[in-house]
């Protein structure tokens, strides 16, 4: 495929892209890449033109490897394994991780997306130096804990001068929304010019033709297919590939030059392929004990096959996979066992455990509990797949009825953990066909309902919650209680679309009903208690236990036992105490938390109820921010969720098409998943938008839409209030006191400012009078002594309709203006523009409005970086916040320091406060 070091037949585009990457790393930008196509069309080919056209730039490479996709960061090791030494740069908890990751120091298990972070930041502090280049070939075989690193460090990355090049034969999860480079097989000109340099002439020209024409230009088929072949063969057009798959034609051509060396030399082929960490050493030991002495390397060599020096390298992957897969079964369990004798269990344990179970004729205890072992240690290193692929190896090694599907369970576990989901519901049946305890039973139950619940989101995942809480209740009570409010969070998320016995009412009848805890209450108790009180016995009955909760959880609660209730206590509980100072603190706590332990499945939540926060305060730039932090963490996981957020910010910025493409998409997906509550955001967003533009009609439809599923009071707070409004001002008094009857319940039990100021709200659009000019004036007062600026705009802008419709222009003009002014430095359009129609419609001119995205205006990144500089967080913590290298936020600094026109942090809080528009800069209890 190469004619010389640094060039390639017929790649003159490829290679020029590939070019024009370096170009931009080494001046200072950072790239990513996915080069894909099919095997043997030249991949490798171009990351070794790419190494050695990298003048000034620093090179490091890794490969996947296919029997070595069970052992965690194998491939990350490979990459960052030069760069260790710079560990003591990271921040303690990322290096703590990576340390972790790669065995050199015990430990909690490292969150995956700690690691992602540690890695960025290695290869960014590298790329200081000189520009880094990361080449990554057989991505497709990386180990599942190194793929996701890479994947997130390539979507990350920022001005850190480092470029990721990776390999792989199809696009597909998280890749796919990277640049890509197609690569196919050459034109007929430049497959018939890379033939000639292999083919004995003469060749029959139609023979030549034929050749590339059946291999479509491969590379790799059109120099390994002629070898072997005979004079007479080629000349007459005997053993081409014919209709045999391309891949299978390559393979079968490297079988047959393998089966063709003596015996010896075959088993030395067949060892070097199935050890795959390329250690001479190990594969000669391995060798010795099988009798083949050192002078069988040189047929061994001869066939282009494998190289076996310094290390083991196959010419191709197709090429170790041909030899592994002509060996007869019998023949590869020897070659195995060979290789566990020669493995030191010291040093490698667990590729000594993995050969062991590889070599096994049948059933074996021993090596059953010695992959079992192997499991503990790979998850302590958060190798999750590494343990479900040991914990399943050793299900199948088990012959007893009882400690098979023990073992079973362990694997289903371990495979939901690592996200193999239907390796877990193999693994439920086999679990259930043998005989379990009644806390193995309830313990399958357990992982059934988790399976639906992180596939789906919602539906049948709070029915089954229920069942498997309600198993333990006698055998574990305290673990009954805490899969209650497991399924109590399900059947919110499920709302309307929650399967028969799944839906928020008749969890909280089970849950109300389950067995008290076996001693002191845990705040877990609490807080289900509380909660399934509220819908048992109505909203005021749980609101003394949520209140105490929220004022005592910081104070009382240790800081390791808040992430897991976080969710519900900022976001349900908050909520329904309408205690917006609570959503305010605990809400960036949760934030906090997740950041600096890098839980990466509480991202997406943690963000988007910080996100609905800022929304509500009018800090529209700052959430948009956060959403899209929400997405990098939910592609990164390869998981799904509702766009709360990305639905309020389209409907506030009035963008009708925009919405109708989001809604159609949000209500396909939730309805897809069973993830009810998003239909009830999706048609809140709706009202929200048209009560923007003024179309009340269309707003009271949606409204109803939004408020149709009435069992769990908690998802109707905005829907309600949006539906009062879109039905008075469409004339229909009747729907529009109906629902103020169910919103005022709940706010008068409330009785905080934010809920009686929106009950205000509210009320004065059902009535007249002085009585109404009284709860727009009440509606005002309380929510300015909220946070909830988003509120306080609108309740100047319907009090100053008020006030026009009365015809007091004048005072009309002063309310008008406050909500225009607020609305339109929010940035929210529909009702900006909605203030200013009334505005005019009073003979109060308005200016032109001011383009909020000026050269000079700071962006939403840059902003929330600005503020946490203002507050004193280093660029490193900064970074850990945002996801973000150190380099990439001094990026943004000089950016910011450049806009506001100062030149130290000090400076900063002062120019903040200047800039127009601070509200996305104010000070958020430590989050953003």
């Amino acid at each position: 495929m190469q004619l010389e070091a640094t060039e390639l037949i017929g790649r003159r585009a490829e290679c020029a892209a590939l070019e024009e990457l370096v170009s931009a790393v080494r001046s200072g930008d950072s790239r990513a890449l996915v080069v894909h196509g099919e095997p043997g069309v030249g991949k490798t080919a171009l990351l070794d033109h790419l190494a050695v056209r990298a003048p000034g730039c620093r090179v490091m490479r890794a490969g996947g490897i296919q029997s070595e996709m069970e052992l965690p960061f194998a491939g990350l090791h490979q990459l960052c394994g030069p760069l260790l030494d710079r560990l003591g740069r990271l921040p303690g908890p990322q290096a703590d991780a990576l340390r972790t990751a790669f065995g050199l120091r015990a430990g909690a298990t490292p969150d995956r997306f700690l690691v992602g972070l540690a890695v960025l930041g290695l290869l960014s502090d590298a790329a200081t130096e000189r520009p880094l280049l990361c080449l990554i070939d057989d991505h497709q075989w990386l180990d599942r804990e190194s793929a996701q690193a890479l994947e997130f460090v390539a979507r990350r990355l920022g001005a850190e001068s480092v470029g990721v090049v990776m390999a792989i034969r199809v696009v597909e999860g998280g890749l796919g929304r990277l640049d890509e480079l197609a690569v196919a097989g050459l034109r007929a000109a430049d497959a018939g010019a890379l033939l000639d340099t292999v083919l004995p002439p003469p060749v029959d020209v139609r023979v030549r033709d034929q050749i590339v024409a059946e291999t479509r230009g491969n590379p790799l088929a059109l120099l390994e297919l002629p070898r072997g072949l005979t004079p007479r063969e080629l000349a007459g057009g005997f053993g081409l590939p014919g209709a045999v798959p391309l891949s299978g034609s390559i393979e079968d051509n490297f079988s047959r030059r393998a089966t063709a060396l003596p015996e010896p030399a075959r088993w030395l082929l067949l060892i070097a392929a199935s050890e795959p960490t390329g250690d001479p050493a190990l594969v000669w030991r391995a060798a010795e004990a099988l009798g083949i002495e050192p002078d069988v390397a040189s047929p061994v060599a001869d066939t282009g096959l494998v190289e076996i020096d310094t290390r083991v390298r196959f010419r191709h992957p197709l090429a170790r996979s041909a030899v592994y897969r002509t060996a007869s079964l019998a023949d590869r369990r020897r070659a195995h066992g060979a290789l566990a004798d020669a493995t030191d269990p010291g040093f490698d344990p667990d590729r000594r455990a993995w050969h062991r179970a590889q070599a096994s004729p049948g059933p074996d205890e021993v090596v059953a509990a010695e992959l079992e072992s192997c499991a503990g240690r790979a998850k302590a290193r958060g190798g999750l797949a590494a343990a479900a692929a040991f914990l399943l190896r050793a299900t199948t090694l088990t012959v007893d009825p009882a400690l098979r599907a023990g073992r079973a369970i362990a694997a289903a576990q371990a495979h939901l953990q690592a996200g193999a989901f239907d390796a877990t519901r193999d693994l439920i049946d086999l679990a259930e066909a043998g005989p379990l305890t009644d806390a193995q039973a309830a313990q399958v139950a357990v992982i059934k309902a988790q399976l639906a619940f992180v596939t789906s989101r919602g539906n049948e995942a709070s029915s089954l919650l229920v069942e498997a809480a309600r198993g333990l209740e006698t055998i574990d009570p305290d673990r009954s209680r805490s899969i209650y409010l497991d399924a109590l969070s399900a059947a919110i998320f499920a709302g309307r679309l929650a399967r028969p016995g799944g839906d928020v009412l008749a969890v909280a009848r089970a849950a109300g009903a389950a067995p008290p805890p076996r001693g002191r209450p845990r705040w877990l108790d609490r807080l289900l208690d509380g909660m399934a009180a509220g819908y048992n016995h109505g909203h005021a009955a749980g609101l003394p236990e949520l209140r105490r909760i929220l004022s005592r959880f910081t104070a009382e609660v240790p800081e390791e036992e808040q992430l897991p209730l976080l969710w519900l206590v900022a976001s349900s509980v908050a909520l329904r105490v309408w205690d917006d100072s609570a959503w305010d603190v605990l809400s960036a706590l949760h934030v906090r938390l997740v950041q600096d332990t890098g839980a990466l499945g509480e991202f997406p939540l943690a963000f988007t109820q910080r996100g609905a926060l800022l929304l509500f305060r009018g800090e529209l730039s700052a959430a948009a921010a956060l959403t899209e932090q929400a997405q990098a963490v939910a592609d990164a996981m390869g998981s799904r969720m509702v766009p709360y957020i990305a639905l309020g910010l389209t409907a506030l910025h009035g963008d009708e098409q925009a919405m109708a493409d989001l809604f159609a998409a949000t209500m396909h997906d939730a309805t897809s998943r069973g993830e009810g509550v998003g239909i009830t955001f999706a048609e809140w967003a709706r009202t929200l938008l048209y009560n923007g533009l003024g179309r009340y009609d269309e707003a009271m439809s949606a409204g109803l839409n939004g408020v149709a599923y009435g069992a769990d009071p908690g998802a109707l707070i905005w829907a309600s209030v949006e539906l009062i409004e879109a039905a008075a001002r469409a004339g229909n008094t009747a729907v529009a006191a109906r629902e103020y009857r169910r919103f005022a319940a709940m706010t008068t039990a409330s009785g905080t400012d934010w809920a009686l100021g929106l009950q205000s709200r509210s009320k004065a659009l059902l009535i007249s009078g002085d009585e109404a000019e009284h709860c727009h004036r009440e509606a005002i007062a309380r929510l300015g002594r909220t946070g909830m600026r988003l509120d306080l705009a609108r309740a100047h802008l319907l009090y100053g309709e008020w006030l026009r419709g009365s015809h007091r222009n004048g005072q009309a003009r002063e309310q008008l203006r406050t909500a225009h002014t607020m609305l339109e430095a929010m940035g929210a359009v529909a009702f900006a523009e909605r203030a200013g129609h009334e505005l005019r419609a009073t003979g109060q001119p308005i200016g032109k409005r001011v383009d909020a995205h000026r050269d000079d205006e700071l962006t939403a990144q840059e902003a929330r970086i600005a503020g946490m500089a203002r507050d004193g967080l280093s660029n490193p913590e900064i970074a850990s916040r945002l996801l973000i290298s150190s380099q990439t936020v001094q990026y943004h600094l000089r950016k910011v320091f450049r806009k506001l026109g100062v030149t130290s942090r000090v400076q900063l809080d002062l120019a903040l406060r200047q800039e127009r528009g601070a509200a996305p800069y104010e000070r958020q209890s430590g989050a953003w």
